[in-house]
């Protein structure tokens, strides 16, 4: 059915409508249609469609999975990117029983591992390189390449072990040969972040971006530190991913402070953090605000620029005959006490509190998840 929204803030787009009109077949229409349902947004921020660029959705394919619907609507987000949860031996199952199934635009990183997330460190994915398949890899991609938007690797010791910066090497040399992107998850040595750095270019991404892991941190060090921040001014992409062991208040506090702010705000949902101390893209943006990124960053880290990455618009989001996709927030007082993923605690004094989507036709309450 037609919609027609009121009542709502615009945030981010180029321009400012008082009402935005909604098509029977999803499409931003110029007029309203006769048969339009009103939609009453009581003065809440209206901005694009949330953006989180590094979720685990494939629920049943791995064991740290949650389902899509549980990192989507009901916690205001309509655009995410699995990052790495499926290699190429099973890439079809997270296509057609996670991406080909939701209303949501899931796109995915494919792991340089053929096996995945399948056993999530029990049985890491980048033992050595037999588990590395790099002509299927390239095949996969290729044949997926309106859904992969990029190659994964996840490049610390606790997954690569002796191979230290291997796995990364010949992921990003797959990542040059596809014209795709590179994230890469930084963590415990081996390798060293500055190896990491070493093979980065433009577009690639760092996810972990702010954790807080000895020797493997941008702040370990002063020039380590300058070093990320000039890479950021060249075009690597800096990540939150907060995830269970990857996002520190004080290194966050102080990179920004320092001038040094992320791309995309992302929360590396999965089983071992959606009770805590992530809960969803909502608080992590929250938190995010609390460290002293501005209100307008945390919007852009999670609206343009992450969708930018999965090929969607956002500023001209409005455009007559683009699908409707749109999330509704406020951002409201509380006295809320987060953690990170080192156990420390700040107290939000501002949180972000989306009300509903809208995707095409369709429009869904959402709620933030975290207590």
């Amino acid at each position: 059915m037609a919609l027609t929204l009121r009542n709502f803030r615009p945030v981010g787009f180029d321009t400012a409508p008082s009402e935005i009109h909604v098509d029977d077949n999803g499409m931003i229409a110029e007029t309203s249609r006769p048969n339009a349902r009103v939609i009453d947004a009581k003065g809440a921020f209206l901005s694009s469609g949330w953006c989180d660029l590094h979720v685990h959705v494939w629920h049943g394919g791995t064991d740290i999975s949650v389902r899509a619907s549980d990192a989507g609507r009901p916690t205001g987000v309509t655009a995410m990117a699995d990052a790495g949860s499926a290699g190429e031996a099973a890439f079809h199952g997270l296509r057609e029983y996670v991406i080909e199934r939701r209303p949501e635009t899931i796109k995915a990183f494919l792991n340089i591992g053929s096996i995945g997330l399948v056993a999530c460190n029990r049985v890491p994915e980048l033992v050595d390189l037999r588990f590395v398949d790099v002509d299927r890899t390239l095949e996969v991609a290729e044949a997926n390449s309106d859904v992969i938007c990029g190659i994964k690797v996840r490049a610390s010791g606790v997954i690569a072990g002796a191979w230290g910066i291997g796995p990364a090497k010949v992921a990003k040399r797959v990542a040059e040969i596809l014209n795709m992107p590179l994230m890469v998850h930084v963590g415990e040595p081996l390798p060293l972040i500055d190896e990491v750095f070493d093979i980065l270019g433009p577009g690639d991404i760092v996810t972990h971006c702010f954790n807080g892991k000895r020797a493997g941190s941008i702040s370990d060090t002063p020039a380590l530190f300058t070093r990320a921040k000039r890479l950021a001014a060249e075009g690597v992409l800096m990540d939150i991913g907060h995830g269970q062991a990857s996002f520190c208040f004080e290194t966050a506090r102080r990179a920004i402070g320092d001038g040094l702010l992320p791309f995309s705000i992302s929360t590396d949902l999965h089983k071992r953090n959606i009770d805590g101390p992530v809960h969803d893209l909502a608080t992590t943006m929250s938190k995010l605000l609390a460290m002293g990124l501005p209100f307008d960053e945390v919007l852009s880290g999670v609206t343009e620029r992450p969708r930018t990455v999965l090929g969607l618009g956002a500023r001209n989001g409005l455009a007559p005959g683009q699908r409707a996709d749109l999330t509704a927030f406020d951002l409201v007082d509380s006295d809320l006490v987060a953690t990170d993923s080192r156990g420390t605690t700040a107290s939000l004094s501002k949180v972000f509190e989306p009300r509903f989507t809208v995707l095409g036709a369709s429009d869904e309450p959402a709620a933030r998840r975290g207590a």
